[in-house]
C-alpha cells in the first residue's frame, strides 16, 4: 500500500540536463535584444561613425531575421529541431565573434545580419525542444520560457553596459563565448530530434498573409515596433550617458518589459478583451514615445519615459500575439513565421530612419515620427476590430481563453528577439 495519497507533481527545478542547456541558451539569445544599446554611442564615436550609421546594427539584424523567420518552418521540417538548434547557436557563435573583431561599422553592420540568421533559427526552435524534453508538461516549459526570457531581456543591456566599458568589442566577444558553451551543452545533452512527417512550404508563411485577419495585425504589429525600436535604437544618443549608466537604463526597462509581459498582461486581456486592451495600450505607448521626443533636453525626464515604456511593450508583446493566435487560420507555427517577418521589417527600419530624420531635420521629429506611425497602428487594427472581436467571442465559447493565452505567450517568447 502506498504511503501517499497522491504522488507528488514534478518539481519545476528537477529538469532533464537537456532542458536546461536550452534553457542558457535561450537566455543568451534574449540578451541580444538590448546587448549592444549602452555601447551604441561609443561606437559612433570610436569608430567615427553617425549615429544613423551606427543604428544600422539594427536594421541589418532585424531585416534579415525577418527574411529568416520564413525559412525556419523549411529548414527545421527538413532536418529536424535539434539541428536546426544547433546551426542557429552556430551561426551566432561565428558572426558574434567577428563582429567583435571588426573594424568599421559597415562590417559589424554586415556580420550582424548573419547574426539574425542564426538567432532566427535558434529561436525558431527552441520553444519546441523544451516543450518536448521538459518535467511537468507543457505549463512547466512555458515558467521555464518566461524566466529564461525576463532574465535574457534584464541582463542584456547590463552585460552590454559592463563588457561594453571595457572595449565595444566586449559585448560581441561575450556572447560568442557564452553561445559557444551554450552550443557544446546543445550537442551533448540534447537527444536526436525526429524529423517532421510535414514538409513546410517556404511560400506557406507569405499565403497566410492574404488572410485579412492576421494581415491586420501583422501590419499593427509593425507600427508598433517601429515606435518600439526608435526608441531602442535612437534613444541613447540624446541621453548622454556613460556606457555603464546606460547598461542600468536599459536594464530598468528591461525588467519592466519582462514583468508586465508575463504577469500584467494575461491578466488585462482576461479582464479587458484583446481588442479594448490592445487600443489603450497603443494609445499609452504613442503618448510615451511624443514625450520622449519633447523631452530630449531634459535627462531627467527622457530616462523616465524610456524606462516607463517598458511597461506599454511588456504588455503589446504578449496581447498582440495572442490576438495572432485568436484571428489566425494556419496552423501556429505558420502564423507566427508571417507575423514575424511583417513586424521586424519595422523594427529593422525604424532606427535607422529615425537617425535619418535627426540628422536632416532634428532629434525631435524622429520620436514624434516614431509616435504617428504608432497611431496609425490604432487606425489599421480599428479596421479590423468586428473580425477581432468575433474570433474572440468564439474563442471564449469553446472555453480555450487560458490554453490558448498560454500557447500565445509561448509563441511571443518564442519569437522574443
Amino acid at each position: 500500500m502506498s504511503t501517499s495519497r497522491h504522488a507528488a507533481p514534478p518539481s519545476l527545478l528537477h529538469q532533464p540536463k537537456a532542458v536546461w542547456a536550452v534553457a542558457f541558451a535561450c537566455v543568451i539569445s534574449f540578451m541580444g535584444i538590448g546587448l549592444v544599446d549602452p555601447i551604441l554611442p561609443a561606437l559612433a564615436s570610436q569608430l567615427s561613425a553617425t549615429p544613423s550609421q551606427v543604428t544600422m546594427l539594427f536594421t541589418s539584424y532585424l531585416v534579415v531575421t525577418a527574411v529568416a523567420m520564413l525559412l525556419t518552418g523549411f529548414v527545421s521540417s527538413r532536418i529536424g529541431a535539434k539541428r536546426t538548434l544547433v546551426a542557429g547557436l552556430a551561426v551566432i557563435v561565428v558572426f558574434a565573434a567577428l563582429a567583435g573583431a571588426s573594424g568599421t561599422v559597415g562590417q559589424i553592420v554586415g556580420l550582424r545580419a548573419g547574426w539574425g540568421v542564426g538567432n532566427a533559427l535558434f529561436i525558431a526552435t527552441s520553444l519546441a525542444v523544451i516543450v518536448g524534453s521538459a518535467s511537468g508538461g507543457f505549463a512547466g516549459a512555458i515558467i521555464l520560457y518566461e524566466s529564461a526570457l525576463g532574465v535574457g531581456i534584464a541582463l542584456g543591456p547590463l552585460v552590454g553596459g559592463e563588457l561594453g566599458g571595457i572595449s565595444w568589442r566586449g559585448p560581441f566577444f561575450g556572447v560568442a563565448v557564452l553561445m559557444l558553451i551554450a552550443l557544446v551543452a546543445t550537442i551533448v545533452l540534447v537527444e536526436p530530434t525526429p524529423v517532421p512527417a510535414r514538409k513546410v512550404s517556404i511560400v506557406e508563411p507569405i499565403k497566410a498573409l492574404r488572410h485579412r485577419g492576421l494581415l491586420t495585425l501583422a501590419l499593427t504589429a509593425l507600427c508598433y515596433n517601429w515606435g518600439f525600436f526608435t526608441l531602442l535604437g535612437y534613444a541613447p544618443f540624446p541621453m548622454e550617458l556613460g556606457t555603464h549608466q546606460l547598461g542600468y537604463v536599459f536594464t530598468a526597462w528591461g525588467v519592466l518589459v519582462a514583468v508586465f509581459a508575463v504577469f500584467a498582461a494575461p491578466r488585462l486581456q482576461a479582464r479587458f478583451g484583446i481588442a479594448r486592451t490592445l487600443y489603450v495600450n497603443l494609445a499609452l505607448f504613442a503618448v510615451n514615445i511624443l514625450v520622449v521626443g519633447l523631452c530630449v533636453e531634459n535627462k531627467a525626464a527622457l530616462i523616465t519615459a524610456v524606462i516607463v515604456a517598458g511597461v506599454f511593450i511588456g504588455v503589446n508583446n504578449t496581447i498582440t500575439t495572442q490576438a495572432v493566435m485568436t484571428v489566425s487560420p494556419v496552423e501556429r507555427p505558420i502564423a507566427s513565421a508571417s507575423y514575424g517577418f511583417v513586424r521586424f521589417i519595422g523594427g529593422g527600419l525604424a532606427p535607422y530612419f529615425a537617425g535619418r530624420l535627426a540628422e536632416h531635420y532634428n532629434i525631435h521629429v524622429a520620436f514624434y515620427v516614431g509616435a504617428a506611425v504608432v497611431a496609425v497602428g490604432i487606425v489599421i487594427l480599428a479596421s479590423g476590430h468586428k473580425l477581432l472581436a468575433e474570433a474572440e467571442r468564439n474563442q471564449t465559447a469553446d472555453g480555450h481563453g487560458v490554453a490558448a493565452a498560454d500557447e500565445a505567450l509561448a509563441e511571443e517568447l518564442g519569437s522574443a528577439s
